[in-house]
């Protein structure tokens, strides 16, 4: 807590009166442009490594980075479906951003033969991710370079996008091409982010060469 109390006084004393009339518009207001959807681990920070102002991003976080089905939204987990609902039915968000990450803590369960767990609420919410195991097994073209996990983890990213699918009215705008999907995974390691590319299949680094390409599914 010190280090957060620390935090605020440095930020009021160093970067309030650049932010100051930023802030002053943003209190008339939210307009971001994109839904981003992330693990909450602490490690993970959207705003740090896509160098985004306050504003910008409409942020989810959770274990994972997962999205329940639609169907199953209707009956649980209605924090996720009401910050979906709300971005993209009165926000208006263009894009949607699911972002992976290495090393998650939510992908090793599916490694560990963990019979008694004493997180049953944790373990019930990671049932979203199974579908991304089952794809796992399936995926023929598994990366040598990455870890059984960190191949889930990309894995994972994808399934959500199909997940986020479900919701009728993210398939009624990307039928209009009124909103985009995006899978991006971060690399903890090197602070790398990378683009899932729909026609190579495959996550590709985000560097100047790329700027211009997005990972549209």
């Amino acid at each position: 807590m010190k280090k957060l109390i620390k935090g605020i006084i440095d930020f009021r004393q160093k970067s309030l009166a650049d932010y100051r009339a930023k802030f002053s518009t943003l209190a008339l207001g939210q307009f971001p442009d994109t839904l981003f959807i992330a693990c909450c681990d602490s490690r993970v920070v959207p705003n740090t490594f896509a160098s985004s102002d306050p504003g910008d991003l409409f942020v989810v976080r959770n274990i994972g980075n997962l999205v329940p089905p639609y169907q199953d939204e209707l009956h649980s987990h209605h924090d996720t479906a009401a910050a979906i609902e709300y971005s993209v039915q009165f926000l208006h968000v263009s894009d949607i951003v699911i972002c992976g990450h290495s090393e998650c803590g939510a992908m090793r369960p599916f490694f560990e033969n963990n019979t008694a767990t004493k997180l049953p609420l944790t373990e019930n919410w990671l049932k979203y991710a199974e579908p991304a195991y089952h794809r796992y097994l399936n995926h023929a073209e598994t990366s040598q370079q990455l870890t059984p996990h960190n191949v889930l983890s990309q894995c994972n990213v994808i399934q959500q996008i199909e997940h986020l699918k479900t919701y009728p009215w993210i398939h009624e705008q990307l039928h209009d091409k009124k909103i985009s999907l995006h899978g991006w995974w971060f690399d903890l390691a090197t602070a790398d982010v990378h683009y899932y590319n729909n026609q190579t299949k495959s996550f590709i680094l985000i560097d100047e060469e790329s700027e211009n390409i997005f990972a549209t599914l």
